[in-house]
């Protein structure tokens, strides 16, 4: 029986001869094939919510159209998608040392420059996704990946294999989802949604695949008893490969990665602060280790639960309770928990002096100092692990509060409630148990997502209201624009014109509403319009317009009832309408009878072009909106341009600062709609008006990056400025 094409084979095909894999890779390549197959099943059953949820949130017709068609390609090319990646593993395996991911980036010195060409932008945009994909993976599951490569290095010694060339390595998963993303039939924006849906959805569920993976080879004696990857290199302390060398990296101070960025700012702050090396190695003055230096941090800790809630203490100054013995006297740290102590001591200065932040919020994430520094002092991996549960916490913490302000007095606040509980959690129980901020960011991420969804709502509410609000100014406009066209330079009876001005009016809002301004019932609408306003004055008389008003006008008496009808207006108000519209019919019977009547141009002559009085009107107020646009520089009207829904900004009203974000840009009318943390509306601004504010600074953008790590770039950049100086 022929072989199913949709069947992937995870055997090896190598010719004889060639190097053979280790049955315990064999038994992972098998295992590890049929799992990612359920991951990537779980991954499609949950995408068709996941892109409805995108394209419900999608501002425009073409973001959702793109999410519709990544959608349809997904249900179509499911089986082949599937297929393509496991391929791609297997192969990682097959081919294991001599198989390089696509994604895999080089050293500079491995780049072929005589081959350098610039790329597509699309293929750069798949790029970056990619790249994010592998990043985050290897951040979230860098202690599983690191102890599986060690694991498949020791079963390879003899076999150089760098960790993108582990045949489950992020690199060679993210690898084989951008070959398959490369062979789908949509355009680059729907690819991009793909690549979105990939790292919205298979990130969260390959915690156990990576577990599972450590398993299996655990299962098969591959380092059972190894617990935590080794510091240092991921070489595996097996034959071949000396375990000396990952020891005296672990004296060294941390793993490879977390070693080199602490280092760089050890050696960039002994640098820039001479005082930080006089403050070590004092004669005379006793010695306290990080065991010892622990032990005071978590008494002082424990001071700190009594503090009142308000009060900001630097570190600095906590941090001289600590170097002191039970008699007074000083106490020195060794270099490596002075750095520690100064780079954290640095991050929290930053965090206190943040604009970002409210008093009270930088209070609260202040009373953090001590468990922070127990952290950096125990994981070599804080500074250097941009996914580091603690640094995570502090970011999450930090960016929920941009928008918030303090409550009146006696008002519940529940985000503030959830913060002095995360806090109160750390001082309270934090020793060296790095998994009680993970805990607690697990349970913030939950608050804050509920939180989320309920703002969202609101938001929904609002940017309806709002863009319905628009429509209707929209429509109003349009009909008004109408009606005073066609009846500029006509003799209209009162009656008429209030005719005109008010149910018909509402006709053609209805009908621009319903239809829009491009659809056959505007112009139809537009067409009877003129030829109402006609049959009240119909200029220029003829010998014939006496006989054209008389077979024209019953079909006019009967488009206007048939079109109150559609709108419901009052029964008894439309024949009061039609009414006055006849007797205006009778004036200009009588008026014909007595009008001198004009020959009647010659077929093909131009006709006399009608009076336009309110051109200049017109002109002057373009002129007028022209000269107001000029008067505010390109530079704001380009930040207001730039401005993204979902920007945090600060007002500055009367000597009041009010923190909103862009909720809505509402193109009808060209508002900018802000609201508040809950969502209610609190300003909205037309986009000149938007520039000329910022151009006044009554408005601030807010940044609502990473505070931990806006924190340690600022310290880099002053620690090399300094240096530098």
């Amino acid at each position: 029986m022929a072989q199913d094409n949709k069947v992937v084979s995870f055997q090896d095909r190598k010719p004889a001869g060639q190097f053979s894999l280790p049955p315990a890779l064999i038994r992972l390549r098998d295992t590890s094939g049929r799992e990612l197959k359920s991951v990537l099943n779980e991954f499609f059953d949950r995408s068709d919510d996941a892109l409805f949820e995108l394209a419900d949130r999608a501002g425009n017709e073409h973001g959702q159209l793109a999410y519709f068609d990544a959608m349809r390609e997904l249900r179509l090319r499911r089986k082949s998608i599937s297929v393509s990646i496991l391929q791609y593993v297997s192969r990682a395996f097959n081919e294991i040392g001599r198989f390089r991911p696509h994604v895999a980036q080089g050293d500079l010195e491995e780049i072929d420059h005589d081959n350098l060409s610039l790329m597509d932008h699309g293929e750069l945009e798949q790029q970056v996704a990619i790249d994010n994909l592998v990043n985050k993976l290897r951040n979230r599951y860098a202690d599983a990946i690191r102890l599986l490569t060690v694991r498949v290095n020791h079963l390879v010694a003899d076999i150089e294999l760098s960790d993108s060339q582990m045949p489950l390595s992020p690199e060679v998963i993210c690898g084989g989802v951008s070959e398959a993303c490369a062979d789908l039939d949509i355009d680059i924006r729907a690819k991009l949604v793909v690549l979105k849906l990939f790292d919205k959805l298979l990130v969260g569920i390959l915690a156990n695949f990576y577990q599972d993976a450590n398993k299996t080879l655990i299962d098969e004696g591959v380092l059972p008893d190894m617990k935590r990857p080794p510091v240092g290199k991921s070489s595996p302390p097996s034959a071949g490969k000396s375990s000396g060398s990952a020891q005296g990296q672990a004296a060294a101070g941390g793993e490879e990665g977390a070693g080199a960025t602490f280092s760089e700012l050890s050696a960039l702050l002994r640098q820039g602060d001479e005082s930080s090396r006089a403050e070590v190695g004092q004669s005379g003055v006793a010695f306290l280790d990080t065991d010892g230096l622990m032990s005071k941090l978590s008494q002082v800790q424990v001071q700190v639960v009594s503090w009142e809630v308000d009060q900001v203490v630097p570190l600095r100054e906590q941090i001289l309770l600590v170097l002191k013995t039970d008699e007074g006297k000083p106490l020195q740290v060794g270099q490596m928990d002075n750095d520690v102590i100064n780079l954290v001591s640095m991050l929290f200065d930053f965090i206190l002096e943040d604009r970002q932040l409210h008093a009270v919020m930088k209070a609260l994430i202040a009373r953090l100092q001590i468990p922070v520094l127990k952290v950096a002092l125990s994981d070599p991996n804080f500074f250097n692990r941009g996914g580091h549960p603690v640094r995570k916490l502090l970011n999450d913490m930090a960016l929920s509060a941009i928008g918030w302000t303090e409550k009146r007095p006696g008002q519940r606040d529940p985000f503030r409630e959830k913060i002095e509980y995360i806090v109160d959690r750390i001082l309270n129980e934090f020793t060296t148990n790095v998994s009680l901020f993970e805990e607690l960011l697990q349970d913030f991420s939950h608050f804050m997502d509920l939180d989320r969804r309920r703002r969202e709502l609101v938001e929904q509410r609002l940017r309806d209201a709002e863009e319905g609000r628009a429509r209707q100014e929209r429509a109003n406009e349009m009909a008004d624009t109408m009606v005073s066209g066609v009846v500029s330079n006509r003799q209209i009876p009162e009656q008429v014109l209030a005719l005109l001005e008010q149910p018909w009016t509402r006709y053609l809002q209805w009908v621009f509403l319903r239809q829009g301004e491009q659809s056959e019932a505007w112009k139809a609408a537009q067409e009877f319009t003129e030829r109402l306003v006609w049959s009240v004055d119909p200029r220029p008389i003829t010998e014939t317009t006496r006989s054209e008003l008389l077979r024209a006008i019953p079909a006019i008496v009967d488009e206007f009832r048939k079109a109150m009808q559609e709108i419901s207006w009052d029964p008894f108000a439309t024949d009061s309408a039609i009414r006055d519209l006849e007797l205006a019919h009778v004036d200009v019977f009588q008026r014909l009878v007595t009008a001198v009547p004009q020959p009647e141009a010659p077929a093909g002559a131009p006709e006399a072009a009608p009076e336009e009085p309110l051109a200049d009107a017109g002109l002057a107020d373009a002129a007028a909106v022209s000269d107001e646009d000029s008067g505010i520089e390109a530079e704001w009207l380009a930040r207001a341009d730039s401005l993204r829904v979902g920007s945090w900004i600060e007002l500055n009203r009367d000597d009041n600062r009010i923190r909103c974000k862009l909720a809505a840009f509402i193109k009808a009318t060209g508002k900018y709609i802000f609201v508040n943390r809950s969502g209610a509306k609190v300003a909205e601004y037309p986009r000149e008006q938007l520039a000329r504010a910022m151009a006044a600074g009554e408005i601030g953008m807010l940044d609502d990056g990473l505070i931990f790590d806006r924190a340690l770039e600022s310290i880099i950049d002053n620690l090399r400025s300094s240096r530098k100086d």
